[in-house]
């Protein structure tokens, strides 16, 4: 793992300067002032060779004159801006034109203006103190392109949420729909249907089977052998056990008539409990049979 000093070093490798002036005795003089920071420096001595510079490599910061032929140092960070605007730039210049470098600060064209002669000292820490400002800028653009990307991911989850949600609301209303309508069917079929819990307690009664025990008043909640006492004992009296999970049938005499009682153990198909017992009526035919 690398120390903190050498972490440091490595990172003012990466940092890219760029030296503009037209004397070139400044820029020797500029690098030999800098060579112990360890920043990878480039130079030129027009506005337009740096632009050519700027075109084909990343560079962090920018030093120029303002006096130069061709363009000034000021026309220069006016291009610099528009062109490359995380670039940070610095005005070292003898000549105070105060004017137009006051306007081109005021347009953030200039980070910082420094006048020649300069202090080492000072001029270092500025140069310093600006790749720090870069740096920062970076990284705070990194971390909104991360949060770009973190929101993104987040509407496209909350997106999918919305559409499964929607899906399972559709089918809840769907199921909701095919259960209303067996439950019209079962209570208008024509023979009655008893639904019963594992305690053989009545927890269903369609209409036919309500009406079949009247007298009785409310079925749910009574015990199947309150309301059929015979049930159970004619179907084992039939040699029904109810051990296979088989239908179970026995015939029975209710009011005075005959039926055929079918009791079948729910669960097979689904993760229903108990038991569903109809009630057939028989007419003579059947009964011969």
């Amino acid at each position: 793992m690398n120390s903190p000093d050498q972490a440091s070093r490595q990172d003012q490798a990466s940092r890219v300067l760029l030296l503009v002036d037209d004397e070139k005795n400044i820029l020797a003089a500029l690098r030999r002032l800098l060579h112990q920071e360890k920043y990878r420096v480039l130079t030129a001595s027009t506005g337009l060779d740096a632009l050519k510079i700027l075109a084909s490599t990343p560079v962090d910061v920018i030093v120029s004159d303002q006096r130069m032929p061709e363009m000034t140092g000021v026309e220069f960070f006016r291009i610099a801006k528009e062109a490359y605007p995380t670039t940070i730039r610095i005005m070292l210049s003898g000549y105070t034109e105060l004017q137009s470098v006051t306007d081109a600060i005021n347009e953030g064209a200039i980070y910082k203006f420094l006048t020649k002669p300069w202090d080492d000292m000072q001029l270092k820490e500025h140069i310093s103190e600006a790749f720090r400002r870069k740096e920062l800028a970076d990284e705070n653009l990194h971390l909104n392109r991360q949060l770009h990307i973190a929101y993104a991911e987040l509407a496209a989850t909350n997106s999918q949420l919305d559409a499964l949600l929607q899906q399972k609301e559709l089918r809840i209303e769907s199921d909701e729909i095919t259960i209303n309508i067996a439950q019209e069917v079962l209570q208008h079929l024509p023979l009655a249907v008893i639904g019963l819990d594992e305690d053989n307690l009545i927890v269903l009664a369609n209409a036919t089977a309500d009406s079949l025990f009247a007298p009785e008043g409310p079925m749910l909640g009574k015990d199947i052998t309150a309301v059929i006492p015979s049930l159970l004992n004619d179907l084992q009296q039939d040699g029904n056990t109810g051990d296979s999970g088989e239908t179970q049938k026995c015939l029975l005499e209710i009011n005075n008539e005959s039926f055929m009682a079918l009791l079948r153990p729910m669960g097979r198909h689904s993760q229903s409990r108990g038991k569903l017992l109809a009630l057939i009526k028989q007419d003579g035919k059947d009964k011969a049979l």
